[in-house]
């Protein structure tokens, strides 16, 4: 797979204190394959709360999965099914460590253009959040109008 440039949908899900947040995204990312992973790539919003920076998604079959954000903030959260990682999670108020404990992972990128994953968050042990992001590919290909004549 080439390198594409294609319009998403992306729901963030958060439970904490018995209470659950939606934010949710519609915008246009980089989607490629290499070596045998998908990534996809696409800038942050004010919806996200981190505009100002970008995000990329590595993920391979099922199992592993890594979340890159760079810019005003930055972090890199490493998932992998039924294991914890400890991950370093900047934002613009600061950085901390974090611990990432991973339930699911279900990339149905390259057939149905989805990614489902769900992962519980800690800080120095402590639980903080669950979590789910589902990613929707809406559109394979977004092509910028252009005049061939």
């Amino acid at each position: 797979m080439n390198k594409n440039e294609v319009l998403i949908s992306l729901v963030s899900r958060q439970w904490q204190d018995n209470e659950k947040s939606e934010t949710e995204l519609v915008t246009r990312a980089s989607c490629r394959t290499e070596n045998g992973f998908n990534i996809i790539s696409y800038e942050d919003t004010e919806a996200t709360g981190f505009e100002g920076s970008v995000t990329t998604i590595k993920v391979d079959k099922n199992k592993n999965a890594l979340i890159i954000r760079s810019g005003t903030a930055n972090s890199a959260l490493s998932l992998e099914m039924g294991k914890k990682h400890f991950c370093q999670y900047g934002t613009p108020y600061g950085s901390f460590q974090i611990g990432v404990f991973t339930h699911s992972i279900k990339n149905r990128l390259s057939t149905h253009g989805e990614l489902y994953m769900k992962y519980t968050l800690d800080i120095n042990s402590a639980y903080l959040s669950d979590n789910e992001i589902i990613l929707k590919i809406q559109e394979q290909a977004v092509h910028e109008s252009a005049d061939e004549s």
